[in-house]
């Protein structure tokens, strides 16, 4: 009689939605052996070949591809299982969370610490990185939820959307804001990263409406921007979330060019399989989150 183990299924499901056992290493942290041994002893019970290696990668068989049906079949049961009869305060594993450093600056630590009393046992793993990356960090699997700038475009993905962030134009309260607040803009202006969305609408709207020749400065630290901005180094178009310990300060002040880019959009996004619905909470607590800060 065949005996089949959870952590064969896993890997199989895994190998699939990787694309292969080298992608999945990463996954499943494991070793490119220990998967290869694990698809092979599976491949041994059921005395079929699951997989069809080629020089591409691997394609899976007929029998592959019914055991997939099945596979993800017991992988939602599973689920539904763990979700009904196991108590959170009992629940334990990883959660590896991505998140924008906006994100990061604003609301992060009360989601952590809801998920922590939701979850008394649950370890949380947490990466601050851009958009982009964590959107690529998600499609490999290699993060389980990604809060950053979205949706995602992909039928594969489930995307919450979050309260937007209003920007708004900064400058040191040390600075007179003159007559004619466009002037401003010839300043040095520090904003978002290079390869983020926020910088690339900044750049195009401030050719349209300034010209060429503004001196735009990118920044992977938002808190650095504002630090800047305190002490006269420039001015910044930063979300006013943010701000506001600044402005309580009495360091910095809004002005008002005439125009402001658009609010800043977010989402909770995960893989909608496998299901897992501790990573569906936690998105819907980044929701109620997000909505309780914003409406401080």
């Amino acid at each position: 009689m065949a005996v089949i183990k959870l952590e064969q299924l896993k890997t199989f499901l895994t190998v699939v939605r990787a694309g292969g056992m080298r992608k999945a290493t990463e996954v499943l942290n494991l070793t490119q052996p220990a998967i290869t041994s694990r698809i092979r002893n599976l491949e041994e019970s059921l005395s079929s070949e699951l997989f069809d290696r080629t020089s591409s990668g691997v394609k899976l068989t007929k029998k592959g591809e019914l055991l997939l049906a099945h596979a993800e079949k017991f992988e939602h049961m599973t689920a539904m299982l763990e979700q009904d009869m196991i108590s959170p305060w009992d629940l334990e594993g990883r959660l590896h969370i991505g998140v924008s450093e906006t994100i990061a600056q604003s609301w992060l630590p009360d989601m952590i610490t809801k998920l922590h009393r939701t979850y008394p046992n649950l370890k949380i793993d947490l990466d601050v990185d851009i958009s982009v990356h964590l959107r690529s960090a998600l499609m490999s699997n290699s993060i389980d939820l990604a809060i950053m700038m979205g949706p995602v475009s992909e039928y594969s993905v489930n995307n919450m959307e979050l309260p937007a962030l209003e920007l708004a134009w900064y400058l040191s309260s040390k600075a007179l804001i003159p007559s004619d607040p466009v002037s401003l803009l010839s300043r040095p202006i520090w904003t978002y990263a290079r390869n983020t969305r926020p910088y690339r609408e900044l750049e195009d709207l401030l050719f349209e409406k300034v010209g060429p020749g503004v001196s735009l400065f990118p920044s992977s630290s938002i808190s650095a921007c504002f630090r800047l901005v305190e002490a006269d180094q420039g001015i910044a178009v930063l979300p006013r979330a943010l701000a506001r310990e600044f402005l309580e300060a009495g360091t910095i002040r809004e002005f008002e060019p005439g125009w402001v880019p658009s609010p800043l959009r977010f989402t909770a996004s995960y893989l909608g399989r496998p299901r897992n619905h501790v990573t569906e909470n936690a998105a819907q607590i980044a929701v109620e989150v997000a909505t309780e800060f914003m409406g401080r």
